[in-house]
């Protein structure tokens, strides 16, 4: 089988201390899956070590079967691993609308600086102005993002990974700092591209009602290693799971 991402025996070690310990994975097309674990467990680590913003000490990344392991982060995101932060990760001094169209653009190959004439690129402005309808942001789109509210940054990030439009996407707690009524948006965004059946999803995320209502799958991390893997009413129900993450004390 060729999964679209695989990760074989994948770790890092710094000094003594071992923050992801062999974790070997695979990730198919058109399926959510979600990481969970406690705090320090290894999941952003683990996103870091995939999307290339740190360098492994052993093991292997692949995408659609080919070695990426020695590729930088940019290198990666331009094969098509898309990542979300658990901090905003924005052009802060452009606004909206810019930092959409960047994306956008990027992802075209128009090879424009920011500060181009647009006006022949009418069908990459349309591109950027529909997904910025899609992340609820029309409206501000002449704001600069560094005067968004901390929600609304997170669905413009959401939104420039969806302009990018890569193989992978990983999000890293996306709806973190969110007010009750933001979180919907950005649950439907992810909803919408797991239902095309062709994108990889990988989703870090402490709300465990979000990880029932959109996981396929899920595995868990505990002190780095992989300690779970499965549908989720299976792995929420592990004993495992119930001690190390939900803090369940489970009778022997």
């Amino acid at each position: 089988m060729t999964f679209a991402l695989e990760t074989q025996d994948l770790t890092i070690r710094f000094g003594g201390h071992v923050a992801v310990n062999a974790v070997s994975c695979g990730f198919q097309p058109g399926t959510l899956t979600a990481i969970v674990g406690p705090n320090g467990a290894g999941k952003t680590t683990y996103f870091n070590l995939i999307s290339g913003q740190l360098p492994a000490t052993s093991g292997r990344v692949l995408l659609h079967g080919r070695d990426i392991s020695h590729a930088s982060a940019p290198a990666r995101s331009r094969k098509g691993i898309g990542r979300a932060f658990q901090l905003t990760n924005l052009f802060p001094y452009l606004t909206v609308l810019e930092n959409v169209r960047l994306a956008v653009q990027s992802r075209a190959h128009v090879g424009l600086n920011m500060w181009s004439v647009w006006s022949s690129h009418k069908d990459l402005i349309a591109r950027a102005e529909e997904v910025l309808e899609a992340v609820a942001l029309a409206s501000k789109r002449d704001i600069p993002a560094a005067a968004l509210p901390h929600g609304d940054q997170r669905k413009l990030e959401v939104g420039i990974l969806m302009a990018l439009e890569p193989d992978v996407f990983m999000f890293d707690e996306p709806t973190a700092g969110m007010s009750v009524d933001e979180v919907p948006v950005i649950l439907e965004l992810i909803r919408g591209l797991k239902c095309r059946k062709d994108k990889t999803i990988l989703l870090v995320e402490h709300k465990m009602d979000v990880v029932r209502e959109l996981s396929d799958r899920i595995i868990v991390l505990h002190n780095g290693s992989l300690v779970a893997d499965g549908e989720p009413a299976e792995v929420i129900a592990s004993p495992i799971v119930q001690e190390a993450y939900l803090g369940v004390e489970v009778k022997k």
